[in-house]
């Protein structure tokens, strides 16, 4: 066929992505499209023609669960699912324990499931073992899908519409750009000028990136699979699938009817990661690029465990090995895909990292983002932007993706740290914290202390208000330093580190105009003023918040988390005026912050500066430089928990001195180092403030979350259609604090919420408002002053009235709440008078 020589986007990658891609952009009204494929169709070979090709919808993220039951929608649409059901077995009482977080997710998500027992799982499937189990969770909607014929479909349908053109075996051999951009697509068969190239090549996609110039995080590892049989229990049924599918999740293996055969596949073995570039091609593979030779010696351990669960069909003399590969997939750093438009290349996008039961979900959301800039489901966890530059590099993608390949069936808690890639980002504060037994947590790559073992002698000083957390799961990576350190701030003074912060400068002459147009809040104000503003995306929902500082009449700080800083920095990049009028430069790495609070605050501060820091003088609200102990410090007088205090930003070369200067002047004070635990989680939420990420993402609006101001400033910006309309209409829910009023489980132990478990009706019915969202656990965690436990959720208006109970899932039991606030007034100090004092 004729190549074109332009098209409006070209698509690297016929696999299952590429293909969803395609049909939903068609379906969008693009036309103009290019599908190109180094390989033959129907299958290319990629890890699309070689996977298992089944789905279990239960995910612990919300955005996962969406993207792969919207998917399951669409394959059902396509006729190329066929429901199986499948059950998570248990080997292990950890495992039982996982099971039961499993149906919380479940319940929350809306998926269907059931906790069973291991005579049920042997009802399901007559041919495991159930004296070696423990449990079950069965989820009867669990699916097998065809991707190739659903690749073939959607490309059948979107050629039809005539909005597609389709080259397969063609070879991608650079991808031109000028000036950061997008210019044209050079293959072996000619070159193809566009604006805009979708990379959804799988495990070849940083290979593709690089040709533009730009990274994509991923490395291919092998999964390891393995085809036993014939099985003529299987043979007789003469179908592909008649039983429902096993996960042996203490083993990291499944085994699922194929046929005749007994298909095994395993995440127990070693890593063994791949280069993009080592990966043969179609003409030097045995079978296909993906499907490398098998090693035998990493799967016989996995093939002793298959024989303990299905020993029945196994151990026979005519079941043998049909077939076996090392098949290959994409590893992220963080796990999650990687979607989006590049932050490096404009014009770039990425498709990646994405598994069968997500491909149609992800085309479907790539093609809204790239037509609307915007996605129905919130997307921020697969969000490419979301590394910073140390986590785009091959040591790092390759560290953690051998440590996280064995947790791909693993049991992860919420709140575990990764091991590998530490140490990266570290504060001018670190080495006085590492002497004060600091526990540090990692954001964006900043070691963060999340409370000091120093102040462990607190936790006795308040032993009546701090009671313990008796289970391990509810006590791991918590401490119950983290509630003294909260008190001792509540009644003295505490410092922490905020260094983390991502932070950007914005001047020149359009600086104004610029940020006005990306932020919600008013900005036009005197200089010296500070704004926390939400940053929408076109459709209303939350893109981002943060503080700007006016730190003159032409020249702005923007400060947002540390977690959301990558994001938030391409953002803002991206939106910068064509005709210069504004910068924007990151001096997040010049900068250090530590935040200072409580009672004596003000007394700790003034020991150190001869300028004035009264209420008058610097009152809440309000920025100005101080010289603190001699040294320049940019003082915003703001609170994340809500007690009197400062976050004081200094060049960071000053910053140990600085840390020095505050323990000093706080010690007649009492001053003790507190860390995250209270910033983030214990503070946080006595005060009601949101976190993005959490309360605040895409699919809510500032309305719904109690964050509408009383007016709307005339400028225009970002979302502003959609903020108008939301402010006008009744809200489908509204963000409420909860108390927990009974810890007590079954079996007599106190249990904590850790987050994302669903809220209930009084009779335990699943609560959902008018626009499908059900309400679950946006945030967990203790408020110390109150002496009470706090959940954070939506909930929709029959259900948002103070003193309304209801009830929170958490490991299959049911604990009753109290709807305690609805909206934004914060339980602890509602006035606000403290840190305004």
């Amino acid at each position: 066929m004729t190549m074109l020589q332009r098209a409006d986007v070209v698509v690297i990658g016929a696999g299952i992505v590429g293909n969803s891609v395609c049909h939903h952009l068609a379906e969008a009204g693009w036309r103009d499209i290019v599908l190109l494929d180094k390989g033959p169709l129907p299958d290319p070979g990629g890890s699309t023609g070689h996977a298992s090709n089944f789905i279990f919808p239960v995910d612990h993220s919300r955005e996962i669960t969406a993207l792969t039951t919207d998917s399951m929608r669409q394959y059902e649409k396509l006729g190329t699912l066929i429901t199986c059901g499948g059950v998570e077995v248990a080997r292990e009482p950890a495992r039982v324990e996982e099971l039961k977080r499993r149906m919380a997710s479940a319940r929350a998500w809306g998926v269907p499931a059931e906790l069973i027992a291991p005579r049920r799982v042997a009802e399901l499937v007559p041919f495991v073992d159930p004296d070696i189990l423990l449990a079950g969770f069965w989820t009867p909607s669990v699916a097998v899908v065809d991707p190739l014929q659903a690749g073939a479909l959607m490309r059948e349908q979107a050629i039809a519409q005539g909005a597609l053109t389709v080259s397969a075996n063609t070879e991608v051999t650079d991808i031109r750009t000028r000036a950061g951009r997008i210019e044209a697509v050079r293959t072996d068969r000619g070159e193809i000028e566009t604006p805009l190239v979708v990379v959804a090549s799988g495990v070849w996609s940083p290979r593709i990136a690089r040709l533009a110039g730009a990274s994509i995080p991923l490395t291919p590892a092998v999964h390891q699979m393995m085809d036993v049989g014939p099985i003529a229990e299987f043979e007789a049924t003469g179908t592909a699938i008649a039983y429902p599918i096993i996960r042996d999740m203490d083993a990291l293996m499944y085994e699922r009817q194929s046929g005749a055969d007994l298909e095994i596949g395993s995440y127990a073995h070693r890593p063994i990661l791949h280069e993009p570039d080592d990966i043969p091609s179609n003409e030097a593979a045995a079978l296909s690029p993906t499907q490398l030779p098998f090693t035998s010696d990493d799967f016989d351990p996995q093939l002793e465990q298959a024989l303990e669960l299905f020993g029945s069909i196994l151990d026979r003399p005519d079941a043998g090995v049909r077939h076996a590969i090392n098949g290959l997939l994409s590893i992220t750093p963080d796990g999650a895909p990687v979607l989006g438009p590049s932050p490096e290349v404009d014009g770039l996008w990425s498709a990646a990292a994405v598994w069968i039961k997500e491909g149609p979900g992800v085309g479907r959301m790539l093609a809204e983002w790239m037509t609307h800039g915007d996605t129905e489901f919130d997307l921020h966890g697969a969000d490419i932007a979301r590394f910073y530059p140390h986590q785009r590099t091959r040591e790092h993608v390759r560290a953690r993706a051998e440590e996280g390949f064995n947790k791909t069936y693993g049991i992860v808690h919420p709140r575990e740290q990764w091991e590998s890639g530490r140490g990266r980002r570290l504060s001018p504060f670190h080495a006085r914290q590492q002497a004060l037994g600091a526990v540090f947590f990692e954001t964006g790559g900043w070691e963060r202390p999340h409370w000091y073992e120093s102040n462990r002698d607190l936790v006795e000083e308040f032993a009546e208000r701090i009671p313990g957390r008796p289970h391990e799961w509810d006590a791991r990576w918590w401490s119950p330093v983290i509630d003294a350190e909260h008190l001792a701030l509540r009644e003295r003074v505490a410092m922490i580190d905020l260094t983390a912060f991502a932070q950007f400068d914005v001047q020149g002459p359009g600086a104004l105009d610029y940020l006005q147009r990306l932020t919600m809040a008013q900005l036009d104000r005197p200089v010296g003023r500070l704004c926390y503003t939400p940053v929408l995306t076109p459709g209303g929902g939350f893109r981002s918040d943060l503080t700007v500082v006016r730190l003159a009449q032409d020249r702005f700080r923007v400060i947002t988390g540390g977690a959301d800083g990558a994001r938030d920095r391409f953002w803002f990049e991206s939106h910068l005026p064509d005709d210069r009028s504004a910068s924007l430069v990151d001096v997040t790495s010049a900068v250090c912050t530590l935040g200072l609070w409580g009672p004596r605050a003000r007394d700790v501060l003034a020991a150190t500066t001869g300028d004035d820091v009264s209420d008058a003088a610097l009152p809440f609200g309000t920025a100005r430089w101080i010289d603190v102990a001699g040294m320049p410090v940019l003082a915003l007088r703001v609170s994340y928990v809500g007690d009197l205090g400062w976050e004081l930003h200094a060049p960071f070369e000053h910053g140990q001195a600085l840390w020095d200067a505050i323990a000093e002047a706080g010690a007649p004070h009492g001053i003790v180092p507190a860390g995250i635990g209270v910033y983030g989680t214990t503070g946080r939420l006595e005060k009601g403030y949101r976190l993005m990420g959490a309360e605040l993402d895409g699919e809510y609006d500032p309305v719904e979350a109690g964050l509408a101001l009383p007016k709307v400033k005339v400028a225009d910006f970002i979302g502003k259609d959609a903020y108008l309309a939301a402010r006008e209409r009744e809200p489908a829910a509204t963000l409420c604090t909860l108390t927990v009023d009974d810890h007590t489980s079954a079996d007599g132990l106190a249990r904590y919420p850790q987050g994302g478990e669903p809220i209930l009706t009084g009779e335990g019915e699943r609560i959902v408002d008018r626009r499908g969202r059900g309400s679950f656990v946006t945030s967990a965690g203790r408020a110390p002053s109150l002496g009470q436990y706090l959940l954070m959720a939506y909930l929709p208006g029959e259900y948002a009235t103070e003193g309304t109970q209801l009830q929170v899932e958490y490991m299959a039991e049911r604990y009753p709440v109290t709807v305690a606030r609805v909206g934004r007034t914060p339980l602890f100090d509602p006035d606000d008078t403290r840190m305004k004092a």
